[in-house]
């Protein structure tokens, strides 16, 4: 049977990995990518919604999208606001509105394909991007990593009260992935510097190594394949083991 998909945050990187493995899987009809940056789209798998994912109005479009050529069977929230603030300094409505504006994100998206699910009747897959700071705090990213942890939250709670519809919620936790942002933050330390971030990164990732977007992508195909019928409310660290390390202050 053939299949649709709706991503948020597809236009690149870690989104972008994931829309071209969907749209290579034989059975997928349609990979919708909803971003606020319009959407390369090659080939006839692939095609984009531009606007806001936080927007009800705006997932639902993009759930039209897909819903017109195959049954929605899957949802990737991964679209992200990286906006740092701090509670000593900022006003707390301020903060609050920095947080709100990445647990958004995943909350229509959540919403809107548990709605589409149910009236189909056919339950569905939903992924909800998380990171490696929802456990463990890095200095300086509060509101990303507070959403985050509600993301993940979200996602336990989603899977028990919907787990009766057919429908399952899970998350992947991500560490340090090489994307363009990622790219972008060496290459304006230049030199030494980068060459350092460069070296703690492989202390922190015992692979030694920070990500790759298709590794990422391969865990949420997964996820939302039939190969995954009885995983649901899972947080899936996808992070070459960042989280299970603490960094001994006795290395050397």
């Amino acid at each position: 049977m053939q299949r649709s998909y709706v991503v948020t945050g597809g236009a690149r990187g870690v989104g972008r990995a994931i829309v071209d493995r969907l749209a290579a899987t034989p059975d997928t009809a349609l990979v919708v990518v909803l971003d606020r940056d319009p959407v390369p789209e090659p080939g006839p798998r692939v095609r984009g919604v531009t606007g806001d994912a936080a927007d009800e109005a705006v997932a639902g479009e993009a759930a039209d999208r897909a819903e017109a050529v195959a049954p929605l069977h899957g949802w990737v929230n991964n679209a992200a606001v990286f906006r740092d603030l701090a509670v000593a300094d900022a006003p707390a409505a301020a903060v609050l509105d920095a947080i709100v504006a990445n647990l958004a994100l995943a909350v229509v998206g959540c919403a809107t394909a548990v709605r589409r699910f149910r009236a189909a009747g056919t339950g569905g897959a939903i992924v909800n991007v998380s990171s490696h700071q929802a456990q463990r705090a890095v200095p300086g990213a509060l509101p990303y990593a507070t959403a985050k942890a509600a993301v993940e939250g979200l996602t336990r709670a989603l899977a028990v009260d919907h787990g009766p519809d057919g429908i399952r919620c899970n998350a992947v936790a991500l560490g340090s992935i090489r994307t363009a942002r990622y790219d972008d933050m060496l290459a304006g330390l230049g030199g030494a510097a980068a060459a350092r971030v460069q070296e703690e990164m492989a202390l922190l990732h015992p692979l030694g190594r920070v990500g790759n977007p298709e590794e990422v992508a391969a865990v949420v195909a997964h996820l939302l394949s039939d190969e995954a019928s009885f995983l649901t409310g899972a947080v899936v660290p996808v992070d070459g083991g960042r989280a299970a390390r603490g960094r001994d202050p006795e290395e050397v």
